[in-house]
């Protein structure tokens, strides 16, 4: 006599089949997953031109005076103001303080990269 055929249901449960949950495949780095203590130098985008209207004054000044500076004393002084203000914040946008609103430079990565680098072995 031959052996009864059952659903394939009943023969997974018997089985313990139905335990099983699907698992997703265990994936192997080929490299170790840490960063490196460098990233590449990137160029850094241009920023906008600071002082063009206030040169562009001046400099029409100059033409209608025969680049006479005594003439043009007063925007001579309003460009070089400009140019101090310009300076100023360019310098406290260049400190190391971190913002959490703009990206890294390249060079202030590797600055942080320099101070605090990966670990490569246990003490």
């Amino acid at each position: 006599m031959a052996a009864p055929v059952y659903p394939a249901w009943v023969t997974r449960w018997v089985s313990g089949q139905w335990r099983q949950k699907k698992r997703p495949p265990v994936l192997r780095p080929t490299r170790p997953l840490v960063l490196a203590n460098k990233v590449a130098n990137r160029r850094e985008q241009a920023g906008e031109a600071m002082c063009i209207t206030e040169m562009s004054v001046m400099m029409a000044c100059w033409k209608q005076n025969n680049f006479n500076d005594t003439a043009c004393a007063e925007e001579i002084r309003m460009f070089y103001d400009c140019v101090a203000k310009a300076e100023e914040r360019k310098n406290q946008n260049e400190e190391d303080a971190l913002s959490p609103r703009e990206n890294l430079t390249s060079s202030k990565v590797n600055k942080l990269l320099r101070r605090f680098p990966q670990i490569t072995r246990y003490v």
